[in-house]
């Protein structure tokens, strides 16, 4: 039984079944004169799609003729909606009304929608805050690979588990604030688990091996330290920031895309003040400290000039030792120290273009671009480094012979013996054992940078120089270098070895007056 209303269908029927076929009545079911049997169904036409085909509104279920008739009238309302010459608006409509039939959701607000369309945004106001993460992030896969995995872990490990099915309009600052609470908490819980576990392995290693009773202890105790959770990384104030800062451009997507009105909750959320771990010089009394304790005074650590010149004579003669040396003066980067192309060099001009870089993805080496656009740049070359450059195309001529048809032709300047690329994470490990070879204290490669930074600032070479040869996009960046306590450092100290305090800054100069980019008084 069916009963056509203007501008859609109501229908009556119901699932009882023949005896004797055992095939559904339909229409001809003898207890539809009941108007309480069956259920009702509405169905209306839409909009045909974008493509052109047809479509309809369909939804069963209605107890009673009323209901259903209550539900078409909704249909109706949200159909009428746009203006008669808006064709967008109309399938826009459709396209609402046909994802709420397959989903089977209620109807949407007829004022919520009617305000969202005069709006320009998405009428589909349902999608959660992980599904949007998830579109927002489709479309960052363009980034380099640093960028996009920074993102890809803020959404998959904190953003989606603590706020992933809230809906995505319905976002409010109260949410962020129990999720940043939330991590603190989690925080706390992580420390003392460290704790315990650091305590438990100090205590194992008081117990003596001999001895059957302490062989026995041992065994518990190394079984206990089995069962607790292992050693976790807190989510510092610098990380939650960058979490906030996610989430925002994340949103301020959605707002541009009118997906959401025109509030940006990350933007008015309020966390502890971040702080940025200060780079500090390794003079004696610091090494003095370190050689005691085991403790560095920073994250970040600079090697004075005599410390720069004891691990540059420690590698002399090493197959990177050219590579070593651009980075110590010329602040190359991880994935630039490792990439350059002899394409990029010249010998003529005394310089080298940074154009690409090996980037890690997990384990897996990858060929990009520098940082930034300010990372693509050319780099000063002093005579020694020439001459080292020169050496390693021979080396390496030799190398491609003794390997045959086995070498890997990569057009890069240093590679693995075999004409490979180089890894960053192993050529980070090799760094960690030539310092300590060299019994220097301990740096990361990338202070190596600083270091280039400090020597060239403390020997006056002009900010924006040192900030284009290090391949910074703001000279801002370039002034938050250590080279007060250096310049100090300078006025006392005197060549101690062949790259000693006045070669090393002889060095950093002569290659940029060489270039024509600094003065250089010889």
């Amino acid at each position: 039984m069916a009963s056509t209303t203007s501008g859609g269908t109501i229908t009556r029927r119901c699932s009882c079944r023949s005896p004797a076929t055992g095939k559904n009545y339909g229409k001809a079911c003898p207890k539809l004169a009941n108007r309480r049997h069956g259920n009702w169904s509405i169905r209306h036409e839409l909009v045909n799609r974008s493509d052109g085909t047809r479509r309809e509104f369909r939804r069963s279920g209605f107890e009673s003729s009323a209901d259903a008739t209550k539900e078409l009238g909704k249909v109706r309302a949200l159909l009428a909606i746009p203006d008669e010459d808006d064709p967008t608006g109309h399938l826009a409509i459709s396209d609402m009304l046909e994802d709420c039939a397959k989903k089977k959701e209620p109807l949407p607000d007829y004022d919520e929608t009617r305000r969202r369309l005069a709006a320009g945004q998405a009428l589909n106001s349902k999608r959660t805050v992980a599904e949007w993460l998830d579109l927002w992030l489709a479309g960052k896969k363009r980034l380099r690979v640093g960028g996009y995995k920074r993102y890809e872990c803020d959404v998959r490990v904190h953003l989606k588990p603590h706020l992933g099915e809230i809906r995505l309009d319905k976002l409010n600052v109260p949410h962020l604030d129990r999720m940043f609470d939330a991590i603190n908490e989690a925080n706390i819980e992580i420390q003392e688990q460290n704790t315990q576990r650091r305590a438990a392995l100090d205590e194992l290693k008081t117990i003596p091996w001999k001895g059957a009773e302490n062989r026995a202890r041992r065994k518990w105790m190394k079984a206990a330290t089995d069962q607790m959770p292992p050693f976790r990384r807190v989510t510092t104030v610098n990380t939650q920031h960058h979490i906030k800062a996610t989430l925002r451009a994340a949103l301020n997507t959605a707002i541009a895309q009118r997906i959401i009105p025109n509030y940006n909750p990350a933007e008015h959320v309020e966390l502890q003040p971040g702080t940025k771990p200060k780079a500090l010089v390794w003079t004696d009394e610091r090494v003095a400290h370190w050689l005691a304790t085991g403790e560095e005074p920073s994250p970040v650590m600079v090697w004075t000039p005599e410390q720069t010149g004891k691990f540059l004579d420690h590698i002399v003669g090493d197959r990177l030792e050219a590579m070593w040396r651009m980075n110590a003066f010329r602040g190359l980067r991880r994935g630039e120290g490792c990439g350059p192309r002899w394409i990029d060099y010249s010998k003529k001009s005394r310089s080298l273009e940074i154009a690409t870089q090996l980037v890690q993805d997990g384990w897996e080496v990858l060929e990009g671009l520098p940082k930034t656009n300010s990372g693509i740049r050319s780099i000063a070359l002093d005579g020694e480094t020439i001459e080292l450059l020169e050496l390693r195309k021979i080396a390496q001529q030799e190398e491609r012979r003794e390997w045959g048809d086995a070498w890997q032709d990569t057009g890069r300047i240093f590679t693995e013996e075999d004409g490979s690329l180089l890894h960053p994470g192993k050529i980070s490990d090799l760094f960690e054992r030539l310092i300590a070879e060299a019994g220097l204290p301990p740096i990361r490669l990338h202070d190596l940078r600083h270091g280039a930074a400090t020597l060239m600032l403390a020997a006056d070479v002009d900010i924006k120089v040192v900030s284009e040869t290090l391949g910074h996009s703001d000279t801002r960046i370039t002034r938050d270098i250590p080279s007060m306590h250096l310049r100090v450092h300078l006025r006392r100290c005197s060549a101690g070895n062949h790259y000693g305090v006045t070669g090393i800054v002889r060095t950093c100069l002569k290659g940029l007056f060489l270039s024509g980019k600094a003065p250089y008084s010889g």
